[in-house]
């Protein structure tokens, strides 16, 4: 990988700093860490994998997808898909304004900060399809175990399948290298090979 500045790693440090707020601790890798924590340092491992050579605002847009993630729960918004996406959307508004002020403090430059904004927001831009990829590697990684607790199998097989309809077909074939369990393996298994619902 290219060399990167040391502004990159001060921001890295601010954006973790941040993320480690986060009340939610969850075990990954043999490791007790907070979750947005986890997600925005695995992604930006997976950004690494999924691109080559990435540069500095893709791999910040990675690190800061989830940034105080938590502060805006998702029990405030209705149940059901509109309120799931509304929520989304809010998240992805709320991570780049957020992340905009850690860039500015660490010396990016306006034009910067806007690129790693748009990447977080999920513009039709190149490299926001790596993030989206990043993003729901980590998911299955994180909590597709957790949620496996609260759902039953065919639900949960139905949101591996609204999941891999987000991700490219690089970024699928990154699912084989994710650490899983067999209960987790399972459930991918019948995801991607089963039939599709009516």
């Amino acid at each position: 990988m290219r060399s990167l500045s040391p502004r990159y790693e001060s921001a890295l440090a601010a954006i973790d700093a941040a993320n480690a707020d986060d009340p939610t601790i969850i075990e990954v890798r043999n490791e007790r860490v907070a979750l947005a924590l986890v997600h925005g340092r695995l992604a930006t491992e997976w950004i690494e994998q999924l691109v080559e050579e990435p540069d500095e605002t893709l791999l910040l847009a990675a690190r800061a997808h989830h940034l105080r993630r938590w502060e805006l729960p998702r029990d405030g918004y209705p149940l059901g898909r509109a309120g799931y996406l509304r929520w989304r959307r809010d998240q992805k508004i709320r991570h780049a304004a957020d992340v905009a002020v850690i860039l500015a403090s660490c010396g990016y430059e306006p034009a910067e900060i806007e690129q790693v904004q748009r990447l977080i927001r999920r513009e039709s831009i190149d490299g926001s399809q790596d993030v989206e990829d990043a993003a729901c590697l980590v998911f299955i990684e994180t909590q597709l175990g957790s949620i496996a607790a609260r759902m039953d199998r065919g639900q949960l097989v139905d949101v591996i399948r609204k999941t891999a309809r987000k991700m490219s077909g690089r970024g699928l074939e990154m699912v084989a290298r994710i650490p899983l369990g067999e209960q987790e393996l399972g459930l991918l298994s019948d995801a991607f090979s089963g039939p599709e619902p009516p």
